[in-house]
């Protein structure tokens, strides 16, 4: 028997029995890689579900008493810095009643070439009386019918026929000045005592100056403050 293994394990014997165990060992190996393949492919159990009445959940005890919060500890109080301020007496009030005063305005009269200026330090020569003497007030020139504004806003003084000035109005206004607008024609458009504003219309240029009847038809305007005659211009550009 011992003879015979030794012929089997020598020459060709031995190379057949190394075959088939390589056989054996690689048909082994295929089989345990192919049932750990399909393992993996294999799918997850399904869940088992279970109602929920057949769940049992304990109920709380009922102790017939509340439970009460842990008591909070006040904290203690922080102390503030209050400044005092003193009192400051009582300032005396001023009741006396305000009374609006209108904007200050003032318009020229006419607009127009002037035929002789305001001249009360020069003699000036008159056409009309032939010498030579000072002149109070500013003449332009304007057609007949033209329309004269009060310069500024005031109470009509008076309303006259001047023999030498013609139709004449007179106006007062505030801080002592009075305007007068002569050779009017002779029905002017306000009576003494009216309330005129700048700019209302209050007549219209005349011929009724005999004093200048010589000059073409103008107005004559002129201002004075406290009965003292005033440059006109002055008085418009205040």
């Amino acid at each position: 028997m011992e003879n015979k293994l030794k012929s089997v394990l020598s020459g060709t014997g031995f190379y057949v029995l190394l075959t088939i165990c390589l056989a054996v060992a690689g048909v082994s190996g295929y089989l345990l890689l192919f049932s750990g393949d399909r393992a993996e492919e294999a799918p997850p159990p399904a869940p088992v579900s279970v109602p929920v009445e057949d769940v049992y959940v304990p109920e709380p005890e009922e102790t017939g008493e509340e439970e009460e919060a842990p008591p909070v500890e006040a904290s203690a109080p922080v102390p503030v810095e209050v400044e005092i301020v003193p009192l400051m007496p009582e300032a005396e009030v001023d009741d006396t009643p305000v009374i609006a005063a209108p904007p200050q305005l003032t318009v020229s009269p006419l607009k127009g070439e002037v035929l002789m200026a305001f001249s009360m330090d020069q003699l000036v020569y008159s056409p009309t009386l032939a010498d030579w003497r000072t002149h109070d007030g500013v003449d332009i020139s304007a057609t007949p019918g033209t329309t004269v504004l009060a310069a500024t806003a005031g109470t009509v003084a008076s309303v006259e026929d001047d023999p030498l000035m013609g139709t004449t109005v007179m106006i007062d206004h505030e801080d002592g000045y009075t305007t007068t607008y002569a050779n009017l024609q002779a029905k002017p458009t306000v009576e003494p005592g009216d309330l005129v504003t700048a700019g209302q219309i209050i007549g219209a240029v005349g011929t009724t100056a005999a004093a200048e009847a010589a000059q073409s038809p103008h107005l004559h305007f002129s201002v004075t403050q406290n009965g003292e005659a005033v440059d006109p211009n002055t008085f418009l550009d205040r």
